[in-house]
């Protein structure tokens, strides 16, 4: 099973047996006869396995359930039948499948430049006024004395609706974090929104503690389909003189 998954169907009956999220286990699927397995689990390892986790599992994130492309083989779920066969034990069968498909998945990571952030805690009353003054101020500078583009720039205030993108009212917070982000491919611009949220101590708004900034570099990840006559394969044993 994947284990994101796993962990969110598995979650109540872990807690039911007096246990947290950090003993759960993963499943086990054992294999029978063709088109046919047992999913199970080891005992004590927390969590549950029966007809409606399973069937969970195999919906998740799958847009056709007839076609479920995969690298050997063009899946077909839509017969798969589930039997409890006992506690944590579920039996499987009726899965198909057609030939698999002509291309492949490639996933691709390359350089897109560098990312820096600062970020700064203002806290009791106004301090979300407060957080929205010193963003201003930083954005400002960014822009006039860095040469940063707005578009380059982030500007968040979390613990005040930050995951929301104003969809919500931020209502009246007792304490706001600032997060001042910029993506440039330029590094020593990407440096400059932690220094500039760190002048906010002397250069901006009473009572901001906390300032933290870091810097990298970004690499991007894109996927696409490649040819599978274009990809050859290798294998390369590790040690195999020992």
């Amino acid at each position: 099973m994947r284990r994101s998954a796993h962990r969110r169907v598995l979650r109540r009956s872990a807690d039911e047996a007096g246990r947290g999220d950090g003993s759960l286990g993963l499943s086990l699927r054992r294999g029978r006869l063709r088109r046919h397995r047992d999913t199970d689990e080891t005992p004590g390892s927390g969590g549950r396995v029966d007809t409606q986790t399973c069937a969970e599992q195999l919906l998740y994130e799958v847009d056709d359930p007839r076609s479920y492309l995969t690298p050997d083989v063009v899946a077909d779920f839509s017969a798969v039948r589930f039997e409890q066969q006992g506690v944590d034990r579920v039996a499987v069968s009726g899965a198909t499948g057609r030939t698999r498909p002509d291309t492949l998945k490639v996933t691709l990571g390359f350089d897109e430049g560098w990312q820096g952030e600062g970020q700064i805690t203002y806290a009791g009353p106004r301090c979300l006024d407060r957080a929205r003054w010193a963003g201003e101020i930083v954005s400002a500078r960014l822009v006039d004395v860095h040469g940063l583009t707005p578009e380059q720039i982030d500007v968040e205030y979390i613990g005040a609706g930050a995951a929301f993108r104003g969809l919500t009212d931020p209502s009246d917070p007792t304490e706001v974090r600032l997060r001042v982000a910029v993506h440039t491919p330029d590094e020593q611009r990407a440096k400059a929104a932690g220094w500039e949220v760190e002048a906010l101590y002397t250069n901006g708004p009473t009572g901001g503690g906390g300032a933290r900034r870091s810097h990298g570099s970004v690499v991007a990840v894109r996927s696409c389909d490649i040819a599978r006559d274009r990809v050859r394969t290798t294998v390369t044993t590790i040690g195999a003189d020992r």
